[in-house]
């Protein structure tokens, strides 16, 4: 379904590539992408959390040499808004993530390919920019696990985004009442080769998800491995509690990404700006924090760096925009939402990143 790679009429806003991708996508795939588990109910508590806060404007501040240029993971990067992982990209386009590479080399955007991407990690290294992370879903052995890092370090990528939050991810009722099924030309070109785990047969008794779906779950002695193994830094992707931030701060990883995976993982899970403040306030300031959830415009990149996030990573609004025309697209997309937050940077005075700090914010009162 997807139209020629063109903009298309009716795009003023970033989100208004939401409002379009149903056009460019049939109706199983459309509900795949934009559900979560269960009753989307985390789904839809991440946009509201935006609704939460007000930006208050501030008057005679001098912004005329005003960016959103930063440094993030030893980049020098052109804004804060980041390409989050997102798995089989062949549902939007069949360019699939080879489009969306693109976009982010034109945009300077660091681009986090996933494991379960529809294209391999060397093809999307040699299309995308410098800033390219990779993110790793823990396989049930290890040697397929150091395996794929090991490519990622030879491919040039400059950190290991590991996933820790999906374990098991339960299907969307809209997914299902939609009749979606994965279509064969999206299989995960990373594992290609792979010998598939034995699994063993489930004893009387037992349960299909604690000693079942959750038998090759990460652990700490996962984490522990992992960190032994690779030269990259690893920021660790599926944080809500303050209490895991800070064990995680303490074992060595690079950076934390504040998630509940867009709702597909838990459902009934806190919206991940709710718990944005938390775990700022627990892993401290300088501490390198990331979150995703929700983002749909410059002013909710601007309320999440308010509330502690160094930066923001984009997921289904990269979908959608790669939905409606491909690399183009996902490029013009981001250059909209960049363009939104430099508005939304001006009218509440601040020239840099460091400017937008919690006084930034007022609770918006109830109705």
């Amino acid at each position: 379904m997807n139209p020629p790679d063109r903009i298309p009429a009716g795009i003023y806003n970033a989100i208004d590539y939401e409002r379009l991708a149903p056009q460019a996508m049939d109706a199983g795939r459309h509900a795949y992408v934009a559900g979560g588990c269960g009753w989307d109910s985390t789904v839809a508590a991440n946009r509201s959390a935006f609704g939460r806060w007000h930006i208050v404007p501030r008057l005679l501040r001098d912004v005329r040499a005003g960016h959103t240029r930063l440094a993030l993971g030893g980049l020098d990067l052109p804004h804060p808004l980041l390409l989050a992982p997102v798995a089989h990209q062949r549902l939007a386009h069949p360019q699939a993530e080879m489009a969306t590479a693109r976009a982010a080399a034109a945009t300077g955007t660091l681009m986090v390919a996933s494991t379960l991407s529809s294209c391999t990690l060397e093809d999307i290294a040699a299309a995308c920019g410098p800033a390219r992370w990779f993110q790793l879903y823990l396989q049930p052995r290890r040697e397929d696990s150091l395996a794929l890092v090991q490519r990622a370090e030879a491919a040039g990528y400059r950190a290991i985004v590991l996933t820790l939050d999906a374990s098991i991810q339960l299907a969307s009722r809209s997914a299902l009442a939609a009749g979606f099924a994965m279509p064969p030309d999206c299989t995960p070109a990373n594992l290609a080769g792979l010998a598939p785990p034995q699994v063993p047969a489930l004893a009387e008794g037992d349960s299909r998800i604690f000693q079942g779906a959750m038998r090759h779950a990460p652990t700490w002695d996962d984490l522990r491995w992992l960190l032994a193994r690779t030269r990259l830094p690893v920021w660790v992707k599926g944080v809500l509690h303050p209490q895991d931030a800070v064990a995680l701060k303490d074992a060595g990883c690079a950076g934390l990404i504040v998630s509940n995976h867009g709702g597909r993982s838990l459902d009934g899970a806190p919206a991940s700006l709710a718990q944005l403040p938390a775990v700022r306030a627990a892993v401290g300031g300088g501490y390198p924090l990331l979150m995703d959830g929700g983002i749909r415009s410059g002013a909710d990149a601007f309320k999440t760096l308010a509330l502690g996030a160094n930066a923001v990573l984009v997921g289904r609004l990269q979908m959608y925009a790669l939905a409606c025309a491909g690399a183009l697209g996902v490029a013009h997309m981001l250059q909209l939402l960049t363009e939104e937050l430099h508005a939304t940077m001006a009218q509440a005075g601040c020239a840099q990143l460091c400017d937008i700090t919690p006084d930034t914010l007022t609770p918006a009162l109830p109705c």
